[in-house]
């Protein structure tokens, strides 16, 4: 695993000025300040805060003080919470979308043909027994290369295994279904919570936060869609939603498709689902920090995927984090231990 120095030493090289001076121009644009303030000011908070440029436009630091900048999680203390928290010789299991399929079997609630060992007669019989299959590459995030079929579509199971092969898909898996109250916000997707969990230094997970994920304009993964964060004790939608791309600043009081208000809503199976992360939390012990996409079917969660990556900025958004609060503070309660 790099270390520290080459991972600063990787990101500034590909660091990219005309980047930089576009979120200098946003950030321009949208606090009304002079643009050499901000210059200085997106600097400071790369020094003092251990800030990428992007956290400054989608944390709005221009609207924050010192007391509540120091409070988040910026892009290369993420890093260095993953390496303090992670045995990157344990997170094969996350990054491979087969294995993680057999590890963690008992709760994914569903069943996955891994297409690196299966026979053409596997694969066909799986094509025989499912009206919809979801297609998977190996080792890629985020939803790329997903796809959603429908073996209709196909003339046969020697038609529908030519066609995965050429694709270059790694795995295929039952289609979640979204429990009723979930797929009538957005039926496209499988709508999922990002579960974020810790393990501290006597073994105990927790739970410390959860943010609910749509769809959005005919997409069949939720990734880039609208996302928020629910009450881990009750499910309850507390705030407007973002959009995918953090930095535009846009928020939803309802989802655009189905118009369904979004504060106040409940995401059903809640209690059941901090359960079954934590339970999850404790199978790689050696990795203690995860993010979890956990999907609500009619029958309770399930795991979709777990994460050695977590997205750090989703969490601690702007008109989502009460009193300009990030979540370091959370963190240091659990991992006192963590110095950054």
């Amino acid at each position: 695993m790099e270390s520290k120095f080459q991972y600063y030493k990787r990101v500034i090289k590909n660091a990219s000025f005309g980047k930089f001076f576009k979120v200098l121009d946003e950030a321009h644009k949208r606090s009304g300040k002079n643009k050499v303030y901000l210059f200085f000011d997106i600097i400071n908070c790369m020094i003092r805060y251990n800030a990428g440029y992007n956290d400054y436009v989608i944390f709005e630091f221009w609207d924050l003080k010192h007391e509540q900048r120091d409070t988040y999680m910026t892009r290369f203390r993420s890093k260095k919470f993953i390496m303090f928290m992670n045995d990157h010789d344990y997170a094969h299991y996350f990054d491979n979308k087969n294995e993680f399929n057999e590890k963690f079997r008992d709760f994914i609630g569903r069943e996955c043909l891994d297409l690196e060992t299966a026979t053409e007669e596997d694969i066909i019989d799986f094509f025989n027994t499912r009206e919809k299959v979801f297609a998977k590459m190996k080792d890629l995030s985020c939803g790329i290369g997903c796809e959603k079929l429908e073996t209709k579509n196909f003339e046969n199971g020697d038609a529908f295994c030519e066609y995965i092969r050429e694709k270059g898909f790694a795995t295929i898996e039952d289609v979640i279904e979204n429990h009723p109250d979930i797929a009538a916000i957005y039926p496209f997707s499988t709508n999922t919570m990002r579960m974020i969990s810790l393990v501290d230094a006597k073994g105990e997970p927790h739970v410390i936060y959860a943010v609910f994920k749509m769809g959005i304009n005919g997409r069949v993964v939720d990734n880039f869609g609208l996302h928020g964060p629910v009450d881990i004790e009750t499910g309850e939608f507390l705030y407007p939603a973002h959009s995918g791309d953090t930095t535009a600043g846009i928020h939803y009081t309802e989802h655009p498709y189905s118009h369904t208000p979004l504060i106040g809503y409940r995401v059903p199976y809640m209690k059941e689902a901090v359960e079954l992360v934590k339970k999850a939390a404790l199978v790689v012990p050696q990795m203690r920090y995860v993010g979890w996409d956990v999907a609500i079917t009619p029958n309770g969660p399930a795991i979709i995927e777990g994460n050695n990556y977590c997205a750090h900025d989703f969490w601690q958004l702007p008109g989502q984090t009460p009193g300009g609060i990030g979540i370091m503070p959370t963190i240091k309660q659990i991992i006192p231990e963590f110095e950054y």
